[in-house]
């Protein structure tokens, strides 16, 4: 398959993609879904990031916070700790790696950016703090746009569209009319596989992605990985759900994803490779 690069400016670096982005995940809460309280210590973090880069992944995103269904959000100064602390180790430790810190607050991704961190990447859209958009834009910092509709709580009492592409379509642009008037210079996509989302909806959504990718020039994420999208249609776990990530991960490849946010950088590097011979 043909593959175009694309770029994104980081501290004043600009930095060339050459093939799709695999970004890891690093959860350091206790209660994510699928590796909570793995890594929340400091040495947990730094073993954990470290395995994520021999892997091949190209981004670390850093979660202090689960925002899986039902979960309760952080207040914003407990969250901005955990990820000063987390960042603040592996800029250190990893001076070279691109990171992104996984929050909806304004407080937390200001702290984190200072910190070293380089990427903001929001669940929320900019819909659970009034000063998240204007934060990200003064801080100068790369942004991923998440499609959501409600807090983790309560987002999925907030399923049901009568069409999820013409939907995603008006929420992008929408936010991105905001982001680049506010002067926000590099931003992605990412359609919220799992938030406000029913498994069907999800299904639906993945198998017409190309319908949004085929929309916007921003690149798009797709976060699939050991979701329940997957696990539940095959009545498994998320420890047995890792070929069902590589299949679905494959497909928005196809499709026109260009990154993959993942807790298992192998295989999403090893699906690139075969899908673009990069």
């Amino acid at each position: 398959m043909n593959y175009t690069p694309f770029t994104i400016t980081v501290r004043g670096r600009l930095v060339t993609f050459q093939r799709p982005v695999v970004m890891g995940i690093l959860n350091i809460t206790p209660d994510s879904f699928y590796d909570g309280g793995r890594h929340n210590t400091p040495n947990g973090m730094l073993e954990h990031a470290r395995r994520l880069l021999d892997e091949g992944a190209d981004i670390i995103d850093i979660g202090a916070a689960s925002s899986r269904p039902g979960a309760q959000l952080l207040p914003p100064e407990v969250e901005a700790q955990r990820l000063v602390d987390a960042v603040t180790l592996l800029h250190r430790e990893l001076p070279e790696t691109l990171l992104s810190v996984d929050t909806c607050y304004s407080l937390p991704a200001r702290r984190a950016i200072e910190a070293g961190a380089d990427i903001v990447n929001d669940i929320s859209g900019g819909q659970f703090d009034d000063d998240m958009l204007r934060t990200v834009a003064d801080l100068q910092a790369p942004y991923i746009l998440m499609h959501n509709r409600a807090l983790p709580a309560e987002m999925q009492q907030h399923t049901g569209y009568s069409d999820i592409i013409d939907d995603l379509t008006k929420y992008f642009s929408e936010k991105l009319d905001i982001l680049y008037r506010l002067g926000v210079k590099d931003v992605w996509l990412d359609p919220g596989f799992g938030f406000a989302k029913t498994v069907e909806e999800n299904h639906e959504l993945l198998h017409r992605l190309d319908e949004l990718t085929s929309l916007f020039r921003e690149p798009l994420l797709t976060a699939l990985s050991r979701k329940s999208m997957i696990y539940k249609p095959l009545g498994i776990t998320p420890d047995e759900a890792l070929p069902g990530t590589i299949a679905l991960d494959a497909i928005a490849l196809l499709k026109g994803s260009r990154l993959l946010r993942v807790h298992d950088p192998k295989p999403a590097l090893q699906t690139i490779q075969l899908l673009f011979n990069k």
